[in-house]
């Protein structure tokens, strides 16, 4: 079997991945799911409501069997090696597992302990792991005196406690303000510039574009569903759906039609009209000639601009390209949220 400090060899790899929920009936969530974890990189894991991105990550962390298909982690076999996988990863589900009545330090400790450290290699693991998440002032108070970021770095740090090789992060940063946002992402960061692998799950398309190395995108469930059907960098993925785009504000939305046959002759495909927001908006080839001619020809047409812009394909553009959905809040698969912690 592969090791897991093998370059060669994905870190987290999945082969026709099956699974259904309720019987030989019942909905299909991963229906031939492939993926390949490159050790050392965040990898992001981006579908739909239902897509199946918490039942893969469920599998791989052995809390649920698959139906068919073959899963390794860290150069260990899923199904017939759940133990060996177990002392490689660590799991942060959605909500945080500590509790709030302890101290920072105590919740540490107490995972360590879980994880039969011994009292005081769980001290010294402890110290380590609160200083590098910046908890050092904070050990000792109680995490109901904690802001919701704190709590969520002492959750990604009990999941470090016996430093996996893999780390699972489902939907890290569900319900965090933008600053709380900001201090996971640049814990996350950091572990993987020591070496950690991560599959990140999100439901926020900002920050896979901010974190991930490489993204794999699921189809929507369904038929065709529960499989990975793009995946790459996220130039790579912005790159399939074509060209730049410019967008005109007019004055008013009785002039968003002229506006779209204004320009219709400079645009590298069908304007896109929306008259409630009285945008027009225009994919092109070249984007600085486009811009000038598409200027000119507004100008002398007489219609009323509010503001023109350019703008590049964004990862939600292609998510929604690629799916032909947007990216749902409170997303939950058909077999229900993975939350707690493996070891």
């Amino acid at each position: 079997m592969p090791s897991v400090f093998d370059p060669s060899h994905p870190a987290v790899l999945t082969e026709g991945l099956r699974k259904r929920y309720g019987g030989s009936n019942g909905a299909r969530v991963l229906d031939g799911f492939d993926l390949a974890v490159a050790p050392g990189t965040i990898h992001g894991l981006l579908g739909p409501n239902g897509a199946g991105k918490t039942t893969a990550v469920r599998i791989l962390t052995t809390l649920l069997t698959a139906d068919g298909g073959h899963a390794e982690v860290a150069g260990y076999d899923v199904a017939r090696q759940p133990a060996h996988v177990r002392t490689h990863i660590g799991l942060a589900g959605q909500h945080a597992a500590v509790d709030e009545f302890l101290t920072g330090r105590q919740n540490l400790e107490m995972f360590g302990r879980l994880y039969h450290l011994g009292a005081r290699r769980a001290q010294r693991r402890t110290a380590e792991l609160l200083e590098r998440f910046g908890l050092t002032e904070a050990a000792n108070r109680p995490l109901r005196h904690y802001s919701g970021g704190m709590r969520r770095r002492l959750d990604l740090a009990a999941s470090l406690i016996l430093a996996p090789a893999v780390l699972f992060l489902d939907e890290p940063t569900t319900g965090l303000d933008p600053h709380s946002r900001n201090e996971v992402w640049q814990a996350v960061r950091s572990l993987a510039a020591s070496g950690t692998t991560v599959l990140l799950t999100t439901q926020y398309l900002d920050e896979a574009d901010q974190l991930a190395d490489r993204i794999s995108i699921l189809a929507p469930s369904g038929p065709g569903g529960g499989r990975v059907i793009a995946e790459g960098t996220q130039a790579d993925l912005k790159a399939r759906i074509g060209t730049d785009r410019i967008d005109v504000i007019v004055t008013t939305a009785e002039q968003v039609e002229l506006a779209a046959r204004t320009v219709g002759d400079v645009a590298d495909g069908a304007p896109e009209l929306d008259s409630a927001n009285r945008r027009v908006s225009v994919p092109v080839a070249d984007r600085v000639s486009a811009l000038a001619e598409l200027a000119r020809r507004l100008d002398d047409s007489d219609v009323e601009v509010d503001d023109i812009a350019m703008r590049r394909p964004t990862l939600d553009d292609a998510f929604l390209s690629l799916t032909g959905r947007r990216v749902v809040a409170d997303e939950n698969d058909a077999g229900g949220a993975g939350t707690g912690r493996t070891g």
